[in-house]
């Protein structure tokens, strides 16, 4: 018998792993929902041998896209999926157990197994790294930010104890590729901080906080949170994360001077 319970997927050009994310959840929710950013490969005709549910939208901001996929779901419950996750027997059958119970929660995070290619990242942070996954759709949306949106509840949040699998990065050029979108997202916002509130970007923004930012990750990541664990998957991992602020403030700097220079 199946949960009753909306899986909400997100997707963008995910031909190559979207299937093994559909097979995880087919057999056991009620309603797969997938939300497709325009995808050019092959991922909707995928997606339609396991759910009719498939809308076609293009992500601008991230959180408001994400409020929309989860304001089509028929259940009160919802579990949000990337096309990246995969869900373990271990872990529906806990969820089948709460949502039967009367915890009081409304939300519930997931701790997820983070890997890169096939290894699974143990340190730097990255396990468990539980996100909140699981909810009810009255009682959570995401802040509409289009980078890093913070989670919104309206009631208690607990935790389930069994992960879910995270294909986080298909290798080292993957993980770069990623950060060099998230950083130029991270940069565009600070620019639109700069144009309301310049104190605040400038206190923010600049060499000497982007500098400090990156020791600071770089140490917390490596050592502190022990990436040193996995060797030289680790140290790499510590030092690509740590990268993200001193980038974004390169972007930032470079799209303020090209501001200026365009107003001239």
């Amino acid at each position: 018998m199946k949960v009753p319970l909306s899986v909400v997927i997100i997707t963008k050009n995910e031909e190559k792993r979207i299937k093994d994310c559909l097979e995880s959840v087919c057999d056991w929710a009620e309603e797969i929902i997938v939300v497709d950013d325009e995808s050019t490969d092959q991922t909707r005709q995928i997606v339609s041998s396991y759910t009719d549910q498939i809308f076609v939208r293009k992500m601008e901001i991230e959180g408001r896209h994400r409020n929309w996929a989860y304001a089509k779901a028929k259940y009160d419950w919802v579990l949000s999926l990337d096309a990246d996750e995969r869900m373990l027997p271990e872990l529906k059958e806990e969820i089948n157990q709460v949502l039967k119970s009367e915890s009081g929660a409304v939300a519930f995070t997931i701790p997820r197994k983070n890997f890169i290619g096939d290894y699974w990242i143990r340190g730097a942070g990255l396990y468990p790294a539980a996100q909140l996954k699981l909810f009810r759709k009255d009682k959570f949306k995401w802040e509409e930010a289009s980078v890093h949106p913070r989670a919104l509840l309206d009631g208690q949040c607990a935790h389930l104890k069994n992960s879910m699998l995270h294909y986080t990065y298909r290798d080292f050029g993957d993980f770069l590729h990623k950060l060099n979108n998230q950083t130029t997202l991270e940069a565009m916002k600070w620019i639109e901080v700069y144009k309301t509130d310049t104190k605040k970007a400038e206190y923010k923004m600049n060499i000497i906080h982007a500098l400090w930012r990156y020791g600071d990750r770089f140490i917390r990541a490596y050592f502190v949170k022990k990436g040193y664990c996995d060797g030289f998957i680790g140290f790499m991992v510590s030092l690509f994360a740590s990268l993200y602020q001193i980038v974004s403030y390169c972007k930032y700097w470079e799209m303020r001077r090209k501001e200026v220079r365009g107003k001239r």
